[in-house]
């Protein structure tokens, strides 16, 4: 386990080169977390046996966020790789030897825990469905975890499971595999008048007021607007030229009618693949149909680019209606694509007692801020 020392062009061509690249381990995201809080460590991992000095098999972009405890005079603090490590999991002695320093790392840094979410796959398709799948190379890795002690966690900070979408058909073909009333609503939406551009910086203010207002319709919690504005000015808002497969980059797309914008994606690209970060609409013209020639537009959109997958971010943990993001879930499945289940987030932690105290009060510390963070968005919205 070794520091990464090149340039953040060559970490994201690393982390593009290995088996599970992702966004949230590119150098931009590490930059976006470090102004809120989180200190970035890229670590590599290459084979100890090269004579000379082979490409890295593994990396990891380690974020480390001290907490200041009660009754302690130092700091403590948390560890997380956000959807990493990345690496070929199937490699048992690379697997043990990267599990084993990041345990040996989270001692040193006296952390709480160290937490990571690989998207390493545990299945394919809706549980309890003929098109249902188990993936047994997944759930060996889960048993491991569990041997050396790490805990499946309580706060899974991304989505365990998505609904992807393989857009190496045609255009025709993808259509086709769409739900009827998915395809129905299309062809609607293109009747109705609705049109789609491409968004350019001078819409970022606009877009999070609108964000602002779906959480508000909708229930959930945003960030402030300095986030999203931090995020989408990092990433850029527009395809740079003709882009390289390890070049991030992040473009808004904007559906609306007669002129006047309805609705949103904000669209992130990274090693082939497009991912559907931020969703936004308006209560205006909804009957239009507008967010579903977004998402056409947006596979239109990735397939131009070479784009070889649409990730839609996200899929429930329980697959039936009690699930608060069923409805979601349902239009994007809608869009014909498949559920994809994965490890989540599991966390090792050195000190079992801090590990105890922080998962007791963190869900009560949330719940506050929830409501905290709900009522500064109606305000800003004038609501």
């Amino acid at each position: 386990m070794l520091p990464f020392t090149g340039t953040p062009q060559a970490w994201n061509e690393l982390i593009a080169s290995l088996p599970l690249p992702h966004l949230l381990q590119t150098w931009e995201w590490s930059q976006v977390k470090a102004k809120y809080g989180w200190q970035p460590f890229p670590f590599i991992w290459s084979d100890p046996n090269a004579a000379i000095s082979n490409p890295p098999l593994a990396a990891a972009m380690i974020l480390k966020r001290s907490i200041p405890v009660g009754g302690f005079a130092k700091k403590a603090c948390v560890l997380y790789i956000p959807k990493g490590p990345n690496l070929d999991w199937n490699n048992t002695l690379l697997r043990q030897r990267v599990l084993g320093d990041l345990q040996m790392f989270a001692k040193r840094q006296g952390a709480i825990f160290i937490k990571l979410d690989p998207d390493v796959a545990l299945g394919q398709g809706v549980p309890g469905t003929e098109e249902a799948a188990e993936f047994t190379d997944g759930m060996a890795l889960r048993s491991e975890l569990i041997q050396r002690g790490w805990k499946f966690s309580q706060d899974q900070i991304q989505f365990r499971n998505t609904v992807l979408i393989n857009l190496s058909p045609t255009k025709d073909e993808l259509l086709a595999r769409m739900k009827q009333k998915t395809r129905y609503n299309i062809h609607l939406a293109q009747k109705k008048g609705v049109t789609v551009r491409v968004g350019t910086v001078d819409d970022l203010p606009f877009l999070y007021r609108m964000y602002a207002e779906t959480s508000v319709r909708d229930g959930f919690l945003i960030r402030e607007e300095d986030y999203y504005q931090t995020v989408w000015h990092t990433f850029g808002t527009s395809s740079p030229g003709a882009p390289s497969r390890a070049t991030p980059f992040h473009e808004p797309l904007i559906a609306e009618v007669a002129g006047e914008p309805v609705g949103a994606v904000s669209m992130f690209y990274f090693a082939g693949q497009a991912i559907y970060l931020f969703g936004m609409s308006r209560d205006e013209h909804r009957e239009k149909m507008p967010n579903y020639l977004l998402q056409w537009e947006a596979i239109q959109r990735a397939k131009t680019l070479d784009i070889k997958m649409y990730n839609l971010w996200g899929a429930p943990d329980k697959f039936d209606q009690s699930d608060d993001f069923w409805g979601v879930f349902r239009f994007k499945e809608g869009l014909g694509g498949y559920v994809l289940l994965t490890l989540g987030a599991w966390d090792f932690t050195p000190s079992p007692m801090l590990y105890k105290m922080y998962t007791e009060v963190l869900p009560r510390v949330m719940d506050i801020m929830r409501r905290r963070g709900k009522a500064r968005t109606r305000q800003s919205l004038g609501a």
